[in-house]
């Protein structure tokens, strides 16, 4: 029972925390995206007077860097964790035997399956 729950506490592990991870990183990165195109009101660019930027007040700056962050971490996770089964399932079937019973995913059709190429060499 105790392997039962540590496997699949793995396999939860092993398929959401490269989503997770890199959206996370990817969102908050992509909060300097806000500093790009707008500008606060501050002594370096004397209250706004000389900003090239579209000058907004504290509060919208931080809530726009929420949204962009946000939206943007959740589209990453959301491609990566389908992108990343989309590649895996496939790998994971070969190598059924070697791994646990539930992190192979039975509906992979055995196509999708890449296997080693035939040795094609001819005598010519």
């Amino acid at each position: 029972m105790k392997s039962n729950v540590s496997r699949k506490f793995l396999q939860y592990m092993y398929s959401n925390f490269t989503g997770n991870f890199l959206g996370f990183a990817i969102g908050m990165a992509s909060s300097r995206l806000v500093s790009h195109f707008f500008t606060t009101r501050s002594i370096k660019n004397l209250w706004g007077l000389t900003a090239k930027k579209t000058v907004v007040d504290k509060q919208t700056f931080s809530g726009l860097e929420w949204m962009i962050s946000i939206i943007i971490g959740f589209l990453v996770f959301e491609v990566i964790s389908k992108w990343v089964k989309k590649k895996m399932d496939p790998m994971l079937l070969k190598y059924k035997a070697y791994l646990p019973a539930d992190w192979v995913d039975e509906t992979v059709p055995a196509a999708a399956v890449q296997t080693a190429p035939a040795d094609r060499s001819t005598d010519a």
